[in-house]
C-alpha cells in the first residue's frame, strides 16, 4: 500500500515526494521486515527514516540505512547506535552542529548548514540492503540531491553510500573510485568525499580511527567555505 504523496514510479523516474511513504512496499523484504518489527516494537518508529538537518544545507552526510536499534527505533539517522556518537561528536566539534548529542530524537541537536541521508530509508535484515533494494530506493536520494541546488559537498559513509551518490547523479562507477579520504569532482559543482563508515566495527577493528574521520570531515568544511 502506498500513499502520501509518494505513489509507486517507474524505475529511474523522480517520485512526487522526496520521502517515502510510512507504509512503502517498494521493496517487498523490507516491507516485511519493518512489519515483524511494528508486531515486536510497536513504540519503535518503524518506518522510511526521513533526512535529519539543515532544509537549505550545502553538505550532505550520505549513510547507507538504518540501524534496527538506532534510527529504525528514533527515527532520526544516527541516532541511538554507535556509529552516531562519532558522527555527531565530530560535527559538534567542527561546528556543523550544535547543542547535546542524547542518542534521542528529542535531544535538541541542530545540525549547521548539514543535512544527514541515507542510500535505503528502510531498515534492512541484518544491516545488509540488496542491491535491487538500493536501486530501487536511489529515486529518492536522486530526489533529494535534484530539489537541494545549494549542495555542494557530498560525504559518503562507505562504498554502498559512494555508489548511491553517483547513481543518483547518473554517473559510471567505474570513473570514481572508492577510498577513505578521496575527493571526486561532481556535476553541477560538487564534490564527493568518501570515508569508511563510522561503525562500532571498523572503530573497533582500526580501520577507521577518530582522527581519520575528523580529518575528512575537516577537509570538507573547508573546502565548503573557500580555505
Amino acid at each position: 500500500m502506498t500513499g502520501d504523496g509518494a505513489e509507486k514510479t517507474e524505475a529511474g523516474a523522480l517520485p512526487s515526494s522526496c520521502q517515502p511513504p510510512q507504509t512503502c512496499d517498494l521493496c517487498p523484504r523490507l516491507a516485511a521486515f519493518l512489519e515483524e518489527q511494528r508486531q515486536a516494537h510497536p513504540d519503535w518508529f518503524n518506518a522510511p527514516v526521513p533526512p535529519f538537518g539543515d532544509a537549505c544545507a550545502r553538505m550532505a552526510i550520505i549513510g547507507l540505512a538504518p540501524g534496527l536499534r538506532g534510527a529504525n527505533r528514533t527515527g532520526r539517522p544516527f541516532t541511538g547506535d554507535f556509529a552516531g556518537d562519532l558522527l555527531y561528536g565530530t560535527m559538534i566539534h567542527l561546528g556543523l552542529a550544535k547543542g547535546h548529542y542524547a542518542a534521542r530524537p528529542d535531544d535538541g541537536l541542530i545540525l549547521q548548514d548539514a543535512v544527514i541521508i541515507n542510500a535505503v530509508r528502510c531498515v534492512p535484515p541484518q544491516n545488509k540492503p540488496t542491491p535491487a533494494e538500493i536501486r530501487t530506493c536511489n529515486r529518492f536520494l536522486r530526489c533529494e540531491f535534484e530539489r537541494r541546488t545549494e549542495l555542494r559537498v557530498i560525504l559518503a559513509l562507505g562504498r554502498v553510500a559512494h555508489d548511491a551518490v553517483l547513481m543518483a547523479h547518473g554517473l559510471v562507477r567505474a570513473r570514481y573510485r572508492f577510498a577513505h579520504g578521496a575527493r571526486h569532482e561532481l556535476p553541477k559543482g560538487r564534490i564527493l568525499y568518501d570515508s569508511y563508515h563510522c561503525s562500532r566495527y571498523n572503530t573497533q577493528t582500526g580501520r577507521l580511527t577518530a582522527e581519520m574521520f575528523l580529518d575528512v570531515m575537516a577537509r570538507m568544511k573547508r573546502e565548503l567555505h573557500g580555505l
